[in-house]
């Protein structure tokens, strides 16, 4: 055991140290990654239910002051009532395979009260159109189906002028002072369909990410940093002539004659 006293100087201490915090942090790191994923396959799968599923009143939904619950994310809801277009909201930035453009957002009233819809995308050249310039909604009333969805957060959702960056139901409830059912609709269809349709609302990428292969990454590196260290002691054992001698095999020489 001698040969491996150097491991208890300061300088070896130190790197096992060190070795140590980096394998756990590596693996602390990956174990995060794993469980995002995890959380991931779980939102997918209530996507996945809601998408699909039957529609329900968007009063049983959605509701002024309740926050919409991550499992009514992306449920598909019906509601019927007249759009009141003078509430037109527009979304400044929104992009689509890298042409620029807006969603036109328009507050609709009904019986269970008044929800903000994504009626769409409209392409335009002006990142920052104004509400007169997108094409209307249709006139009188009009029975929609589309999805729930929570409202944004943070400075991106202050609205302006008529536009925002991100929906967020309170602060375009501010800005129009009138009450809102909190969240939104991202819309799927209206009947009586508009004059001018929009591009419709694109729906949530439902792939797992690279949460998979990141977790791996993390632990690999973890397990690099540890083979590292043992390399490197290996190493300086073997230079330090902590390695045997191998006898040879044919015996020790005879001195010629």
């Amino acid at each position: 055991m001698r040969q491996f006293r150097f491991l208890l100087s300061r300088r070896w201490v130190l790197l096992a140290l060190a070795v140590v915090l980096l394998s756990y942090l590596a693996y602390w790191l990956g174990q995060w990654q794993f469980h995002r994923l995890a959380d991931r396959k779980e939102r997918n799968a209530i996507t996945v239910r809601n998408e699909s599923g039957t529609p329900a009143p968007v009063g049983e939904v959605l509701a002024i002051g309740r926050p919409v619950p991550a499992t009514s994310e992306w449920k598909l809801v019906t509601a019927t009532g007249t759009y009141d277009q003078d509430g037109t909201v527009v979304v400044r930035y929104s992009t689509r395979n890298g042409a620029s453009g807006v969603d036109v957002v328009v507050p609709l009233v009904t019986d269970n009260g008044t929800v903000l819809v994504d009626r769409g995308w409209l392409r335009t050249d002006n990142t920052s159109a104004a509400p007169d310039d997108v094409p209307s909604p249709p006139v009188g009333e009009v029975t929609i189906e589309g999805w729930a969805r929570a409202d944004a957060t943070g400075d991106s959702t202050v609205v302006t002028d008529g536009s925002t960056r991100a929906i967020s139901s309170s602060a375009i409830a501010d800005y129009l002072g009138r009450d809102l059912l909190t969240g939104f609709v991202d819309l799927k269809s209206e009947d009586p369909e508009p004059d001018q349709p929009l591009v419709p609302v694109e729906l949530p990428d439902l792939g797992n990410g690279p949460h998979f292969f990141y977790g791996l990454q993390w632990w690999f590196f973890g397990l690099l940093a540890v083979g590292g260290f043992v390399y490197l002691a290996w190493d300086e054992w073997r230079t330090q002539g902590g390695r045997p001698a191998r006898a040879s095999a044919a015996g020790p020489r005879r001195p010629e004659a």
